[in-house]
């Protein structure tokens, strides 16, 4: 049977942005298999559609993340979502960017520290403008920022024994990479609604690693 449906979406763009990242690292056929694999067979040789509607259940996007997983095994799939993350922010949701003002000129003079003080947030609004995942984000100490996923689309009804939502961080990375103009930036998964955390958090360390 398959699993009920959670009720909150992700728009059709971002769950295509994702597909697309997949096919782009595994090829057709490997990604073929992750989504016959998921049981979203629907979606073999025919993505969602590019737009901004609320189509794209969490619990489909989870099956997508348990897929990776269960095909190339926990340490094979992390690797492969975290470059599926980074792809998604590649791929096209660096265009919502534009949108939050983060692309513009006034925006690239501004010191680092005043670039991911604005980007960061930024890159939350835009989930929680077009989607039903709830991000925020606030400062800790003077050298960290707390990315929180309060309803979040890749642990959905999961019951795990340590954090798994990896695409996530990679998306984070790109993110970061795109917002500070070209640097690296450590983010660790520091807890997981998956294994009983009362919410998602992504810790961000402001000092680059390159």
């Amino acid at each position: 049977m398959p699993p009920e449906k959670s009720g909150y979406y992700y728009p059709n763009k971002f769950a295509r942005l994702t597909i697309e990242a997949m096919e782009e690292i595994m090829g057709r056929n490997g990604l073929n298999a992750i989504l016959n694999l998921a049981g979203l067979q629907q979606y073999v040789d025919n993505y969602p559609a590019d737009n901004l509607e609320k189509g794209f259940d969490f619990t489909d996007f989870t099956a997508l993340n348990v897929a990776l997983e269960d095909m190339y095994g926990p340490r094979g799939g992390r690797g492969l979502a975290l470059r599926a993350g980074r792809a998604i922010f590649a791929g096209g949701l660096r265009s919502f960017g534009a949108l939050a003002g983060v692309g513009d000129l006034a925006f690239k003079v501004l010191p680092l520290n005043a670039k991911l003080k604005v980007g960061v947030p930024a890159m939350a609004n835009i989930f929680s403008q077009f989607s039903d995942q709830i991000s925020n984000v606030h400062e800790e100490g003077s050298d960290r920022i707390i990315y929180t996923l309060e309803r979040c689309p890749m642990c959905w009804d999961r019951k795990v024994d340590k954090a798994v939502c990896y695409m996530g961080q990679g998306l984070l990375q790109e993110g970061l990479r795109w917002v500070s103009g070209g640097r690296e930036f450590k983010v660790d998964m520091s807890t997981c609604i998956g294994k009983g955390d009362d919410m998602g958090r992504y810790i961000i360390f402001k000092e680059p690693i390159s």
